[in-house]
């Protein structure tokens, strides 16, 4: 069935986007009276001055403060705990996520552990997680400062095991955000390779999710129209990062594919990635998938052939009766935005890794698998990553 007509919507996260947007956190009604504020572990927080200007306005609400600031790219378990610790040192009754993916989605882990016992990896469904159910998250802001993961406007968050080498997603209906605030403002000083590799991983969001068995008629609106405005403007944001409009179209391409990953799902191109930077938690996870994104969806190209005509179009503007021109367009999107020749060994990466890695991808995030179009082999997984290394 290509479309899924028994379904529901839920995403009750309020969203406030637009340039400029971010001075409304000084007067809007907050949950709480002291947040603890998750940055990456980098400068641009502070160089930018973005963290001494979301500070100011929450003072300007009356709300105090504490910064933690160690996330890491692929964020870990380590510091979900640490920051749970001093989240309740602290007394903060809320969390916000000031910066990438990874600052939001580490907020979303703490607020979990913020209000329960044990070890994240308790609560972590897969791999050799325990699964337990938790039933109170403190409340969650998100602001972010780059345009890719769409983790403002849906409930996952994914966190890497060191101990284990998984990179695995949770999430429930209580770690959708409570506020996110989407001010492409904030976006200019991103690089032009980081600007690639993060709307790149908003694309897959919208292109797994439209060919995902579970894609709902509301999830379709959003997938094409985010997969559109990112292969018209990903490529001029690339290039000029100062241009305000392609900002903002990305980064609203973005959060829409965020609301695809609510209402449909990501399939296996994303366990497939999530093996990779377990392992080599260097390589950045837009980069992953760029890498692997020809050879995955070649494979499934003739399972889909309607909706890869469809996306083709809504890429190009011009009628589609053949499957492969997705692909062809998918290849002219990444030469465009200067990321069509990544090489997996550049961030060491060997051949000999790869049966592990379909090991790790099955049971780690084995779910996406059922997603899928058809149901991959180990031969095809392999088959993928061979075809996906330089």
């Amino acid at each position: 069935m290509d479309n899924n007509f028994v379904f529901g919507y839920n995403i009750p996260t309020k969203i406030l986007f637009g340039c400029g947007e971010l001075k409304r956190l000084s007067t809007e009604a907050l949950p709480g009276k002291k947040a603890l504020i998750i940055i990456s572990s980098g400068t641009s927080m502070r160089k930018y001055g973005y963290l001494d200007k979301v500070i100011d306005l929450l003072k300007e609400n009356n709300v105090d403060s504490v910064v933690y600031d160690k996330i890491l790219p692929n964020p870990i378990k380590d510091h979900v705990m640490e920051g749970a610790v001093i989240c309740r040192e602290e007394n903060c009754d809320m969390i916000i996520g000031l910066g990438g993916g990874s600052s939001i989605d580490t907020a979303k882990s703490i607020a979990i552990m913020a209000c329960n016992d044990g070890d994240y990896w308790d609560y972590v469904e897969g791999g050799t997680g325990k699964g337990l159910p938790y039933s109170k998250v403190l409340p969650i802001i998100a602001i972010p400062t780059t345009a890719g993961t769409g983790t403002e406007a849906d409930p996952w968050t994914v966190i890497t095991n060191l101990e284990t080498n998984e990179k695995i997603g949770i999430g429930s209906t209580l770690t959708f955000p409570w506020l996110s605030i989407i001010d492409p403002e904030l976006m200019v000083s991103v690089p032009p390779h980081l600007t690639a590799y993060q709307g790149f991983d908003a694309f897959f969001h919208a292109a797994e999710g439209y060919i995902a068995s579970c894609a709902t008629p509301i999830s379709d609106i959003f997938a094409l129209e985010a997969i559109r405005l990112l292969y018209k403007y990903l490529p001029i944001a690339v290039k000029d990062g100062n241009n305000l409009k392609a900002r903002a179209k990305v980064a609203w391409a973005s959060t829409l594919a965020g609301m695809v990953e609510s209402t449909s799902s990501c399939t296996s191109e994303h366990s497939i990635e999530h093996a990779l930077s377990a392992y080599y938690p260097a390589l950045p996870h837009g980069a992953g998938l760029i890498a692997i994104s020809e050879a995955y969806f070649s494979t499934f190209i003739y399972d889909k052939t309607k909706r890869y005509m469809r996306m083709a179009e809504v890429m190009t503007g011009r009628k589609s009766l053949n499957p492969e021109h997705f692909i062809d367009a998918l290849v002219r999107m990444q030469k465009e935005c200067n990321v069509r020749d990544l090489r997996l060994s550049d961030w060491g990466i060997v051949k000999e890794d790869f049966p592990k890695m379909i090991d790790n991808a099955r049971t780690a995030m084995g779910a996406l698998f059922s997603l899928d179009p058809h149901k991959l082999s180990d031969t095809e997984i392999l088959d993928i990553y061979i075809k996906s290394y330089k």
